[in-house]
């Protein structure tokens, strides 16, 4: 091809090519001869068709294999459901539920100062309605007060997380002929914090202890902790309220053996001369408890007159209404579904806050389920044979699918990998992925191959015992394993990949090594032997 003397020529070229220009008016303007100007038009041609293959080529080698994440629903499936969600909204058992749901009202309203005539007047009218023993008292009046000036914005967020839970409580509650006020006693025991933790261990919605959760039927495993789920810790802690009520006659009194137990109740009892009335006990009650059912009282009166007091209702995410359960057919995982669905991560772990390790088990003879968005659910179930046939795959290469279970706070670094992932990750140190987003700021879930993470793994002894492994096979060698020496260039990587089988792992562990750094002159174990 005669020589092009100017990337600007080239320019001109491809110009006339693109976009039919005059020939003439290049010539003209550029001085080329005729050859010249031909063999710089197909220099131009084979350098853009190059170009295609080569960027094709490119993206076909990145396309990652994923799971489709607009569903196909069945559609009669779906009209159905659509029908029985209008029948559930028309159907008076649904409708105090739908118009709460639907008609509140986000706007701040202002409220004037608080006088102990108008609360004197509003308890009053609240004793009238409850069970309750909700007369004025300076006390509570002080705890009233206090709360309005130094948690309004806490208790905002609380009513929006109540449109969810609220439903689910009341539910339960009137099964069991609780009243209906007792949903307000969450927001006292873990501020609708699903896996709250106290400093004694009782955990979830309703504070259960673990031996109370086991005596009211919640399962506690390394892997399920029922005290967590919604649905199932309401209604053993109805079980157990309602108990309570059969032996002391009392709501008041109810709520306090709820948090100290029915021992220390009878003791105030008879210590006070045999009172029967809470606030007359209340002096010889434990200083926990002597505040406590003044804070379930405060926290009744500002909910049920947060209207007049101005609350601004943070919309919630979901409400109860627009979420289904599917029981599920194997061993799956949050995140596998967070890949399948397309749904955060975090939406699912707040929908299924009873998995610690955001697995889902499958065990013979119990019922674990998923709960979703009803928009959702349909879809799932479509294609549900496909999540399961990808998670079986991926449990399959994995030497123990289910991470072993210990407490621990040992902080760990860990490297990442080739085809590593939040989720993957998280279930090998036995974690939540918020936790580990939450450790290292990150705010997305995107990782970068050589990424440094901070982790504080549940699972420190299997980590603990991989490391005196390592540290044991540093000494002693296998007998007939195959030796590599290290030439200058080579890594971990390029190694591995000279041995059939062998992973960059498989060399660590083989020879002691924690990092990646080599030196020409090594002797590395390459194969066991």
């Amino acid at each position: 091809m005669h020589q092009i003397k100017s990337y600007f020529t080239y320019l001109l070229i491809a110009l006339v090519t693109s976009f039919g220009l005059a020939q003439d008016t290049l010539q003209a303007q550029t001085r080329l001869t005729q050859d010249q100007l031909e063999a710089g038009k197909d220099y131009v041609i084979d350098t853009i068709i190059d170009g295609q293959a080569y960027f094709k080529k490119s993206i076909e080698a990145i396309q990652p294999v994923v799971l489709p994440k607009v569903l196909q629903d069945d559609a009669f499936a779906s009209e159905i459901d659509k029908k029985w969600m209008q029948e559930l909204y028309n159907n008076t058992l649904f409708d105090t539920i739908y118009r709460d749901v639907s008609g509140l009202k986000y706007d701040a309203v202002y409220y004037p100062e608080l006088t102990t005539d108008t609360l004197k007047a509003r308890l009053e009218r609240l004793n009238a309605r409850t069970p309750f023993n909700v007369e004025y008292n300076k006390g509570l009046e002080s705890v009233i007060k206090s709360f309005l000036k130094n948690r309004h914005q806490s208790f905002e967020r609380l009513m929006g997380l109540s449109n969810y839970y609220f439903p689910m409580f009341e539910r339960e509650m009137d099964s069991y002929d609780i009243p209906l006020e007792m949903k307000y006693l969450a927001i006292v025991e873990s501020a609708l914090k699903p896996r709250a933790r106290s400093r004694v261990g009782a955990t979830g919605l309703w504070q259960f202890m673990f031996a109370t959760g086991k005596q009211y039927g919640l399962d506690v495993s390394s892997y399920v902790d029922e005290r967590s789920d919604p649905i199932k810790s309401t209604r053993s802690a109805a079980k157990y309220l309602s108990k309570l009520y059969t032996l002391f006659g009392d709501w008041d009194l109810a709520l306090a053996a709820y948090n100290s137990g029915p021992g220390n109740v009878s003791k105030a009892i008879r210590r006070s001369g045999g009172y029967q009335n809470y606030w007359n006990i209340r002096p010889n009650l434990p200083r926990e408890t002597a505040g406590y059912v003044p804070a379930f009282l405060a926290t009744m009166y500002i909910f049920e007159y947060a209207e007049e007091h101005g609350f601004v209702q943070h919309k919630p995410e979901f409400h109860l209404i627009e979420t289904d359960t599917i029981h599920v057919k194997q061993m799956i995982t949050l995140d596998q579904v967070s890949e399948f669905t397309g749904l955060e991560i975090e939406t699912l772990q707040f929908l299924n806050p009873a998995y610690k390790l955001d697995i889902i088990p499958y065990i013979k003879g119990k019922n674990y389920t998923l709960r979703l968005p009803r928009d959702i659910v349909g879809a799932y179930v479509n294609n549900e044979d496909q999540l399961y046939a990808h998670a079986k795959a991926e449990f399959d290469k994995r030497e123990k699918p289910l991470p072993q279970f210990s407490d621990s706070e040992t902080k760990t670094r860990y490297k990442v990998q080739q085809g590593d992932y939040l989720g993957k990750i998280a279930r090998k140190f036995g974690v939540r992925v918020s936790q580990i987003k939450q450790w290292n700021g990150l705010r997305s879930n995107n990782l970068k191959i050589g990424q440094r993470l901070t982790i504080y793994p549940r699972n420190t002894a299997a980590i603990k015992k991989q490391v005196t492994s390592s540290k044991t096979q540093k000494v002693n060698k296998p007998v007939n394993g195959k030796t590599y020496t290290v030439q200058q260039g080579d890594s971990l990587w390029s190694i591995s990949q000279k041995y059939s089988g062998v992973s960059v792992q498989n060399i660590k562990d083989w020879n002691g090594i924690s990092g990646t750094n080599l030196k020409p002159g090594m002797k590395l174990i390459v194969s066991k032997g």
